[in-house]
């Protein structure tokens, strides 16, 4: 026996309201009729789509239907996916990651090599720092 309740399309509708998944509308600028279809942007690159039939209510999944839609809909774990309609805490993957950060220009990181600053030092440098750097050790050369 399973110790979460039966999902129903009500519980998945939920689900991604919860976590922030988009509605996915139509060329006319309106939600898709035939399935309630959303969508969520991971902060890898990848979309996950998932559509719940209409009606939207209480109708419970059948259980190989649920697992189907919870590994490649929804990838999440049952209790990820309970823990989020029943707490409203989303899954880990869709909270915020640091940003990465700004990576340097070529020129810059060219010009920097040409003058012996090691790789190590040049990668923890931001933009302004390296453009400093860089300046400073041109007006050596004069």
């Amino acid at each position: 026996m399973s110790k979460h309740p039966k999902a129903t399309r009500e519980d998945h509708d939920d689900f991604c309201t919860t976590e922030g998944w988009t509605l996915v509308r139509g060329a006319t600028g309106k939600p898709v009729a035939h399935h309630r279809t959303y969508e969520l942007a991971l902060p890898d690159g990848r979309i996950l789509r998932t559509r719940i039939s209409r009606s939207v209510d209480r109708t419970q999944y059948r259980d190989s239907m649920w697992s189907h839609i919870l590994r490649t809909q929804l990838q999440a774990t049952a209790d990820e996916f309970w823990e989020c309609v029943t707490d409203k805490i989303p899954p880990r993957r869709s909270r915020p990651t640091t940003p990465p950060r700004k990576s340097l220009p070529l020129y810059l990181v060219d010009g920097l090599s040409r003058h012996g600053v090691p790789p190590q030092e040049i990668g923890a440098m931001t933009e302004e720092e390296a453009t400093e750097r860089l300046r400073q050790l041109w007006s050596e050369q004069d």
